[in-house]
């Protein structure tokens, strides 16, 4: 089997996840990291037993590198991708895609004009329940989606925005709650709806971290070209944490929802992922009481595995079957567009005080 040649750009805390997904995929070879730190990259590189670079370039010219995973700070997203792109190489950014929706539609033409796939890391995707919401709605179960909603109920103390300086800045992080742990949930909604959006009401807030310059809490108000509504409340401002959920509603009346989130992974610092995802409402007609089958089944997967490495590994996966099949991954930079382009719709919204309409125009700077 010829494996696909991967490597890690950007060598922070969420490379590990990428570093360890490729060793464990069979037709993946993890060959290389880059990081412009040079001492940060060798150490990682030691780590994984790979090559260790501080130029993207370089790296994918001499390793002949086919894959690379973005894992840089979130700013740093469109430069690196369209660099790596550039190069000749398929990319798959860290969430959030990016920081705009400017910046989200250059890297998604560096991919076009290199020929090279451009995906993003939405791993709640693959989720057990939430490919079940997914496969419900397209088998017709839930008739025609009309309403939806977001609830994101979390924590991040001061150690978590301590932990990087770019964290909690403008910046350097490029906003707050809505694109750093919402953006999952935001991106299961748009996935469910289905329809494409065409006005956002928001405001954003900060309501008890005053050593962030970023909200830390934000509402909105949807509305989508098929005539659907959604509303979404996210914060980090309940200590301790709470939920992250998900709710589509059908014009026959069922519903369906996954939380996706449980209150431990919110409570503090760079918490791991302890409690499992489950649908916490299914209004099927007919299988209503399948729900605790179903919680006992996604229970004993997401314990068997390290779920934190587990589902960026199947997301990944894909990712390197579509390059190797030369067909288009589940989640694409398209997706990551879409997320991208609501976050910076409900900041442009709570700024003016008026909705705004989708698509964005551009702004000067």
């Amino acid at each position: 089997m010829e494996k696909i040649r991967t490597a890690v750009i950007g060598c922070g805390k969420v490379a590990d996840a990428h570093a360890h997904s490729y060793q464990n995929i069979e037709n993946a070879q993890l060959t290389a990291v880059c990081d412009v730190d040079e001492k940060r990259a060798r150490a990682f590189a030691e780590k994984y037993g790979v090559h260790a670079y501080t130029s993207i370039s370089e790296m994918i010219r001499k390793e002949k590198i086919q894959v690379a995973s973005v894992c840089v700070p979130h700013p740093f997203h469109a430069k690196t991708c369209v660099e790596a792109a550039d190069c000749g190489c398929h990319v798959i950014v860290e969430k959030p895609f990016s920081v705009s929706r400017k910046d989200s539609l250059e890297m998604i033409a560096a991919g076009k004009r290199n020929h090279v796939w451009i995906g993003t890391v939405f791993q709640r995707r693959f989720y057990e329940p939430c490919r079940r919401i997914r496969k419900a709605i397209d088998d017709g179960k839930l008739g025609n989606i009309v309403l939806g909603d977001v609830t994101m109920l979390g924590w991040r103390d001061k150690v978590y925005y301590d932990s990087d300086p770019w964290r909690g800045t403008w910046k350097g992080e490029g906003g707050g709650v809505l694109p750093t742990q919402a953006c999952h949930q935001l991106d299961l909604l748009l996935w469910f709806m289905g329809s494409e959006l065409t006005e956002v009401y928001g405001v954003y807030k900060n309501y008890n971290h005053p050593y962030i310059e970023v909200e830390d809490t934000a509402v909105a108000i949807l509305k989508f070209a098929n005539g659907a509504v959604a509303t979404i409340t996210a914060s980090n401002a309940q200590d301790p944490a709470q939920y992250g959920k998900v709710r589509v509603h059908g014009d026959n009346g069922a519903s369906a929802g996954v939380q996706t989130d449980g209150g431990a992974m919110f409570i503090s610092g760079m918490s791991s992922i302890t409690e499992a995802p489950y649908n916490d409402l299914w209004g099927v007609k007919g299988e209503e009481n399948l729900l605790d089958q179903w919680k006992k089944e996604d229970e004993e997967i997401f314990f068997q595995n390290d779920p934190t490495e587990y589902y960026h590994q199947l997301q990944l996966q894909d990712f390197v079957n579509a390059v190797a099949d030369n067909r288009k991954p589940l989640v694409t930079g398209e997706d990551g567009l879409k997320s991208a382009e609501l976050i910076e719709a409900i900041y442009r919204s709570s700024r003016s005080g008026m909705p705004v309409k989708l698509p964005l125009e551009e702004v000067e700077a």
